[in-house]
C-alpha cells in the first residue's frame, strides 16, 4: 500500500490566523479576547464566562482527544460546567469500536433532548469515532435534530471554527472528514491533574482487521515526527509529569512512513528525557512487534515491562479470517522473545470468541494459547458485528448462546491464571506510582506497579502522585493489597 506524504502544520499559527482575522488576540493567560476584553467564547454564547462540558467514551485515544477539546475550549474562554444545567456547550466524544460504548453515547444523546428543549440556547455537539460513520450521521440527521454540531476525529483541531459555524447556522452543522490531510502539531491540551500524561505518536491504522472499524473512523496511519514527540515529552517533564503513555492504534507501526526510524528508536529517545520516570505505551499489534523492541525495553529501566499483545484467537483459520497478518506460531515466537529477554515482564492480551465460523476446535486452540502463554490478564469479548466492517457482512452461524458459553469457559481459565500470577507476588516488594484515593473506599489509596497491576494500600497523607515501594500482603484475581514500605520524596 502506497504511503501518502502528510504535511505538518502548526495549530498555533493556524488558530492565530483565524482569530486575528476576527479581531481577537491572545491575552496573558492564553485566552483569545477582542479589543473590549470579551473572550471568543463570550462572543459566541452572548454571555460572559460561558461554561462547557465534555463526555468521553472509548479508549485512551478518545481520552487524549477530549483533553485536546478541553484545551481548545479553555483557550476560547470557556469555564468548566459543574452540571449539565449550567453548560452552554456539551460535547460528546464517542466510540464506535464497542457496541456498548456506542449504545451509551446514543442513549446520552437522547437523554439530552429534554435539556435542549428546556434550554434551546445550549449547543450540543457529537464528535469522535461514532460520528465518523455515515450511518451515524444519517441517524442523527433524522432522529436527533437537537444535536447542533457533528464532527469527527480528523478535524477536532478546528473546534473554534466549528463552534462559530454551529452558532451561526440554523440547521444542524455536519463537518466530517474521511481522511486527515495533515498532521497538526502544538495542539493545546487540558490534562487531568497529576503526574501521568498521554502522548499521541501515530494516528490511524492500516491493518484492516475484518472485524475492526478503526481504519474507517481514524483514517490512514501517519506518524508524528520524532522531534515533535520528544518536544512534547520534554514540556511535560518540565511541567512535573513523571509518567507518559505513548498512544497509537498500533504503536509498533510507528515510523513506517518516516524511513529507518521505528518505534524502538522512539522509545530509546524518550527514555533519555530528564524528569520522566516511567514510560508506557498502547496498543501493540503482533504484525509489527520485533525482538529489537523487547531488547530496547530491557536496556532502558524507564520503560515499564508490560506487554499488551492482542492475540484475538489461537486458531490460524480464524486469524486469517480476521486478517491479522500472523500465525499462531509467529505469535508464540514473539512471546518467546519476551519470556527469554524479560522473564519477569507482564503480558496481557485481547481475545474475541465466537467470530463468524469459529468452531469448537478453533476455540479450543485459543484456550491452548491462553494456557501456554499464561497471560497476566486478558480483555475478552464476544464477537459482535460492527457496521461498515467486512465481517459484518458475513453469515454468522455461531449462536449467541454458544458465544456466551465459550466466553464463560475462557474467563474461568483466565481468572484462575490471573489469580495464580497475583498470588505468586505475595510477600514481594513492588515499585509503584501512587495514583490517588480509591473510588470505592476513601480510606484506601490506589497504586500501580511497573507491570500495570493495581495495588490497594491504606490511606496516608501526602503520598499521592509519588513513587514508592509496597510490601504485597494479599492477592485477588485483579487486585493486590499491601502496605507502603517507603515513599520517595516529591519532586
Amino acid at each position: 500500500m502506497q504511503r501518502l506524504e502528510i504535511p505538518v502544520v502548526s495549530y498555533n499559527a493556524r488558530t492565530a490566523a483565524f482569530m486575528t482575522a476576527r479581531g481577537f488576540h491572545r491575552d496573558g493567560c492564553g485566552v483569545w479576547r477582542d479589543a473590549a476584553g470579551h473572550s471568543f467564547a463570550a462572543s459566541l454564547a452572548g454571555k460572559e464566562a460561558p461554561a462547557a462540558a465534555t463526555r468521553t467514551w472509548g479508549c485512551q485515544m478518545n481520552e487524549a482527544d477530549s483533553e485536546t477539546l478541553r484545551g481548545q475550549l479553555r483557550e476560547m474562554g470557556y469555564v468548566d460546567a459543574p452540571v449539565d444545567d449550567e453548560a452552554d456547550v456539551i460535547l460528546l466524544n464517542t466510540c464506535a469500536v464497542r457496541g456498548t460504548a456506542a449504545d451509551h453515547a446514543l442513549g446520552e444523546i437522547g437523554r439530552l433532548k429534554r435539556l435542549k428543549t428546556e434550554r434551546p440556547e445550549l449547543l450540543l455537539g457529537v464528535c469522535g469515532c461514532l460520528a465518523q460513520m455515515p450511518e451515524t450521521v444519517e441517524y442523527l440527521r433524522r432522529h436527533a435534530p437537537h444535536v447542533d454540531l457533528i464532527f469527527g476525529t480528523n478535524n477536532l483541531h478546528d473546534l473554534p471554527g466549528l463552534l462559530q459555524r454551529a452558532y451561526r447556522d440554523e440547521a444542524q452543522t455536519v463537518d466530517v472528514w474521511d481522511q486527515a490531510p495533515e498532521t497538526v502539531e502544538n495542539l493545546p491540551s487540558r490534562r487531568a491533574p497529576g503526574v501521568k500524561a498521554w502522548v499521541n505518536i501515530i494516528y490511524g491504522c492500516d491493518k484492516f482487521c475484518t472485524y475492526c472499524i478503526v481504519p474507517t473512523t481514524r483514517g490512514r496511519e501517519r506518524s508524528r515526527r520524532p522531534g515533535d514527540v520528544l518536544a512534547e515529552v520534554e514540556r511535560l517533564a518540565a511541567e512535573g509529569y513523571r509518567e507518559v503513555t505513548l498512544l497509537g492504534q498500533n504503536v509498533n507501526s510507528y515510523g513506517h512512513d518516516l524511513g529507518a526510524y521505528d518505534f524502538a528508536d522512539l522509545l530509546r529517545d524518550v527514555a533519555q528525557v530528564p524528569g520522566i520516570r516511567w514510560i508506557r505505551y498502547t496498543t501493540s499489534h503482533p504484525r509489527d512487534f520485533t525482538e529489537k523492541l523487547v531488547r530496547t525495553i530491557g536496556l532502558h529501566p524507564k520503560i515499564c515491562e508490560h506487554f499488551h499483545l492482542p492475540v484475538q484467537s489461537g486458531s490460524d483459520r480464524v486469524l486469517r479470517w480476521m486478517n491479522r497478518g500472523y500465525s499462531r506460531a509467529r505469535y508464540m515466537e514473539l512471546i518467546g522473545h519476551v519470556r527469554r529477554l524479560l522473564p519477569h515482564a507482564a503480558i496481557t492480551t485481547d481475545i474475541i470468541v465466537g467470530f463468524p465460523r469459529e468452531t469448537e476446535e478453533d476455540f479450543l486452540q485459543t484456550l491452548d494459547v491462553v494456557r501456554e502463554v499464561g497471560y497476566d490478564n486478558a480483555f475478552t469479548f464476544q464477537y459482535s458485528p460492527r457496521a461498515g466492517t467486512p465481517a459484518a457482512r458475513w453469515e454468522d452461524p455461531v449462536p449467541p448462546a454458544v458465544k456466551k458459553e465459550r466466553l464463560e469457559r475462557l474467563n474461568e481459565l483466565q481468572y484462575a491464571i490471573s489469580r495464580r500470577k497475583n498470588q505468586a507476588l505475595v510477600g514481594s516488594m513492588q515499585e509503584v506510582l501512587i495514583e490517588g484515593p480509591s473510588r470505592k473506599d476513601p480510606d484506601v489509596l490506589t497504586a500501580r506497579t511497573r507491570t500495570n497491576r493495581l495495588v490497594l494500600v491504606p490511606k496516608r497523607e501526602g503520598v499521592v502522585h509519588r513513587f514508592g515501594r509496597v510490601h504485597v500482603t494479599e492477592a485477588q484475581t485483579w487486585t493486590l493489597y499491601g502496605s507502603l514500605a517507603e515513599v520517595e520524596p516529591g519532586v
